[in-house]
């Protein structure tokens, strides 16, 4: 049920059609481009590509999007926005980037380093450290933009990204206010398994595994990538797999989601990180400044969501959307609490 992001390429002939100018600290805007999204353009907001660095030097891709009456005398409050994990900008971390910026914000929706559009070898790595600075990165974009006020910068995580914002918020308190949707604890899952059913036996022999592939990685000169989803939408789910994976797969493996840089499982020996890297050990660091928590009803994850909102200091809420899976915070509009997220962001970052 491990999912990710990017298909081998960049498009180059794409990339040959923008026009891309550079500014004063290495972000780039597009001027021109092909819409590559699972959803429609909204008529409401301007849109454009930009990249910059993380503190690693590794370029992270990112579309920004601005309210269709923006004034660039103005300052902004602004929102920096992960994808579900595995998941890609194109998807519903840019559903949530759009919407908001419908609402008056300047936000970004942007790929996590070594994945879609961002840079980063070899590809397909998933990792803790880095997809939390990440989200600092955004902040460091957002914050130089003259158009931005910095003191008024919040963060949105989706599935697995809702865990790395609440890391990145613990330490960077340039983040003001954190929303989170259908959140997983990646390092949770991966340290103790579904439902934390995994035994300490059952860890060690996972562990004993992945340190017999960081060998065979190292003689093959490439990591292990299992494989992931087809590179075209199909018609329908395989019949024998697991519910949750059932769920995955009607969202990134059929139209309703897919997208040719959402490839599947990251590289195997990505999940040793996971098991190292505790993501809310220090959740409760983040007050005074707030949180909003939003899971379905029947999203299978909800228990992660339950225990953080248990673990995190006030200022917190909780918002239970009725009849909704976890998969359908990531792009049911008629299910998404936009209309709470506004206010909680309006007020957080007043």
């Amino acid at each position: 049920m491990k999912i990710n992001c990017f298909s081998a390429g960049i498009m180059l002939t794409m990339l040959a059609a923008l026009t891309l100018v550079m500014t004063m600290n290495t972000a780039f805007a597009e001027e021109k481009m092909t819409w590559d999204k699972t959803f429609p353009l909204s008529d409401k907001v301007i849109h454009e590509k930009v990249t910059y660095p993380n503190r690693y030097g590794i370029s992270i891709a990112a579309d920004m999007y601005k309210p269709k009456d923006f004034d660039k005398s103005k300052k902004y409050a602004a929102l920096v926005i992960g994808t579900p994990y595995g998941g890609v900008k194109e998807q519903g971390a840019g559903i949530y980037a759009q919407t908001m910026a419908e609402r008056g914000f300047v936000t970004i929706a942007f790929d996590e380093s070594f994945n879609g559009e961002s840079g980063g070898e070899p590809r397909h790595v998933s990792s803790p450290d880095i997809f939390v600075e990440d989200f600092s990165a955004g902040v460091d974009f957002l914050g130089t933009r003259p158009f931005v006020d910095r003191n008024k910068i919040g963060a949105i995580g989706i599935c697995g990204s809702g865990g790395f914002a609440l890391k990145a918020a613990q330490v960077d308190h340039r983040i003001k206010a954190v929303a989170t949707a259908s959140m997983y604890d990646m390092s949770r899952f991966f340290r103790n398994g579904w439902q934390d059913s995994m035994t300490a036996e059952q860890r060690n022999k996972v562990l004993d595994e992945l340190g017999e592939q960081r060998w065979k990685d190292f003689e093959n000169g490439t990591p292990m990538l299992p494989a992931g989803f087809p590179a075209e939408a199909t018609t329908s789910i395989p019949e024998g797999i697991d519910p949750i994976s059932s769920e995955f797969w009607e969202y990134y493996a059929m139209a309703r989601g897919h997208h040719p840089r959402s490839h599947g499982p990251f590289t195997r020996t990505s999940d040793m990180a996971f098991m190292n890297f505790p993501l809310l050990n220090y959740i409760e660091t983040i007050s005074p400044r707030p949180i909003l928590f939003i899971m379905g009803e029947k999203a299978h994850s909800r228990y992660f969501t339950e225990d953080a909102y248990k673990q995190a200091a006030e200022p917190k809420e909780l918002v239970i959307v009725p009849g909704a899976r976890h998969i359908d915070l990531y792009d049911r509009v008629d299910m998404i609490p936009f209309d709470k997220m506004e206010a909680f962001f309006s007020k957080a970052l007043k």
